[in-house]
């Protein structure tokens, strides 16, 4: 439906009436009008007045956003000789502009302008042919975690997050040595201890992990099947399942914030293991890791971080898993630094490039390239 809007507005270039067309596309595809939104199950759309896609207009109230940012949210700029459209859900704003001083994540306040919508996300252009792309990161994120962002950046609030501090001690060597830690444990027997143990508990709870994955919230089936492999209280497992299995009442699950969901200590290797999900059918980039915690944890002697990828099919009911490193070659290059995630206390997130991450479940297995790897950490300590 999202592709049907966009070559529908294509094919009105030239219209230079952003209310005529805004009527042609409620007929079209049977919008309900809120105001200046225009909403269907699939996507919600505001049209505004411009000369070209770089325009400052004010475009929306921050509160009314919140109500659509489930959804694709599109503003359309009719231009004298084309329609552009740009995805503006909260992912995708700089920050809030417009009447704003008092905009606090509990008290929702003011407005975004044009200017305020984010043009590129890392190296990914705000354009139609991404629209799918941007929407898959824009799932990873809540609306609460977006606002926070939103709050620091619009009213220059002091950071919660805390900035690694590299120069301490041993730490950058420590860093610039993880790339052939990393190296060693791949070609150690910890690895295959490691790989069997996490492969053994997936195993156990394919069932369970098969039913999550038809949960349409990202951020809720991600956390509830990386609780069924790594969660340590067997009470909230069970009614995790009891969730699955019996449609009862949806159990609390705390987040714990940490950088990995598993964590093993071996003799000469003390790993943290991140558990991503991919569900093979669907387009989806999955978050990737606090680029602060990651540098802190690698800062320590031994450590080593990895990732346990779970590609899921629920269409054939087939479950496929990858253990790879951060530095693993492909996921290197396809690993999306979130500049805009980075407030004045932090270096920010990463995200991870989907159509990779399954392409890496299907076919490739963990080499890692240390030169490779070191210029990407080297990246990384820059910001």
């Amino acid at each position: 439906m999202l592709q049907n809007l966009i070559n529908f507005i294509g094919n009105h270039d030239g219209i230079n009436d952003k209310t005529r067309l805004a009527v042609l596309v409620k007929a079209e595809f049977n919008c309900t009008e809120d105001r200046s939104v225009f909403y269907t199950a699939d996507f919600a759309i505001r049209f505004c007045k411009g000369d070209s896609d770089k325009f400052s207009n004010t475009v929306l109230s921050l509160s009314t956003l919140q109500k659509y940012d489930k959804k694709p949210f599109v503003v359309c700029v009719s231009a004298p000789h084309k329609n552009y459209l740009l995805l503006a859900n909260t992912t995708f704003l700089a920050k809030i502009s417009h009447s704003s001083k008092k905009l606090r994540v509990d008290n929702i306040k003011g407005s975004f302008n044009g200017s305020d919508i984010l043009r590129n996300i890392g190296n990914i252009a705000n354009s139609p042919q991404n629209f799918d792309v941007l929407f898959a990161i824009h799932q990873n994120y809540s609306f609460a975690e977006n606002l926070t962002r939103l709050v620091e950046a619009t009213n220059a609030i002091v950071p919660t997050g805390k900035r690694f501090d590299v120069s301490v001690g041993n730490n950058l060597q420590n860093i610039l040595d993880s790339p052939n830690r990393a190296a060693a444990f791949a070609q150690s027997a910890n690895y295959a201890d490691l790989l069997h143990d996490l492969d053994e508990r997936t195993a156990k709870f394919e069932t369970e992990i098969l039913v999550a994955a038809l949960i349409e919230n990202v951020n809720l089936r991600g956390r509830i099947i990386e609780y069924l492999i790594a969660g340590e209280n067997a009470d909230l497992r069970e009614k995790l399942i009891s969730y699955l299995l019996n449609n009862s009442e949806t159990p609390p699950l705390v987040t714990k914030n940490d950088l990995g969901d598993y964590v093993k200590i071996y003799p000469n290797f003390s790993t943290k293991t991140d558990i991503k999900t991919k569900i093979m059918l669907l387009t989806s980039s999955p978050k990737g890791y606090n680029l602060d915690k990651m540098l802190q944890f690698l800062a320590e002697q031994n450590t080593v971080f990895m990732l346990y990828l779970v590609g899921i099919d629920y269409i054939r009911r087939n479950i496929t898993t990858k253990l790879i490193s951060m530095f693993q070659q492909t996921l290197v290059d396809n690993t999306l630094i979130q500049e805009h995630w980075a407030g004045r206390n932090s270096r920010g997130v990463s995200q991870f490039n989907g159509d990779a991450v399954k392409q890496i479940i299907l076919r490739e297995s963990n080499e890692i390239d240390v030169d490779k790897a070191l210029r990407f950490l080297n990246k990384i300590l820059l910001l």
